[in-house]
């Protein structure tokens, strides 16, 4: 299991890149593919569209037992909403003798973070609102207590074509317990050539264009701007 990062090629550990040369076949969702088809270009690559992640996984398994050196890459993080877990399902289902290491990458939580400045100084929930595998009931109480408990929300797959309601049910939700004024970080393709930053308000979150590739990060009580930077006090006294 490679991490790639969210993007950028200087995003990427060593340990991750020569990972990536020293595989006989890569297997990964076709758009993180596209993003190092020039480290993977003299490799067996094996892509596939979004929702094929068992099939991939199975493939994989397929291959590594045939001896070969297999990388299912991920972005951001393989133990992130990646492959890793999936991958070490499968192979304790089955009861496999393979050897199998998760190489990290940076998550995307944590590059947007970095765009912004400083916003999950203290503790944070992080949350993705697809219910593709996880039921909205499910998901709408941690939106609900992680809002109760004052923590720094971070927001993956805010919205996409096909889930286009549970990004302002949770911007309903989070404005009962956090003030409409409490700052909030927009971050689409981050570390990507068309990456873009916004920071504005909680009342004002649900306006701007947001879609699968967006990162949203709500600030606490104590979350300020300052100038272009987020920051979330730790509670030092200065």
């Amino acid at each position: 299991m490679v991490g790639i990062g969210p993007g950028a090629r200087d995003g990427m550990s060593q340990k991750a890149l020569d990972a990536l040369k020293n595989s006989d076949t890569i297997v990964g969702y076709k758009l993180y593919i596209d993003l190092i088809a020039d480290i993977v270009k003299d490799k067996e690559v094996i892509a596939s569209a979004m929702r094929k992640e068992i099939e991939r996984v199975a493939l994989a398994i397929q291959e590594a037992q045939l001896g070969k050196i297999v990388s299912i890459i991920s972005s951001g993080d393989p133990g992130v909403y990646g492959m890793a877990g999936l991958a070490l399902e499968l192979a304790y289902k089955e009861n496999l003798d393979l050897p199998i290491e998760i190489i990290p990458g940076i998550p995307a939580a944590n590059a947007a973070a970095a765009v912004l400045g400083a916003p999950l100084m203290h503790d944070y929930a992080v949350i993705s609102l697809s219910d593709l595998l996880t039921p909205w009931e499910i998901i709408e109480k941690r939106v609900k207590y992680a809002a109760e408990a004052d923590f720094v929300i971070v927001l993956y797959n805010p919205m996409s074509s096909q889930r286009d309601w549970q990004l302002a049910k949770a911007s309903e939700i989070i404005l009962r317990h956090k003030s409409p004024n409490t700052p909030v970080g927009i971050v689409k393709d981050v570390s990507r050539e068309d990456e873009s930053v916004i920071l504005t308000t909680l009342d004002k979150m649900t306006t701007y264009p947001i879609g699968m590739t967006t990162i949203i990060i709500i600030g606490n009580s104590t979350t300020f701007i300052y100038r272009n930077y987020m920051v979330t006090r730790r509670g030092y006294h200065t």
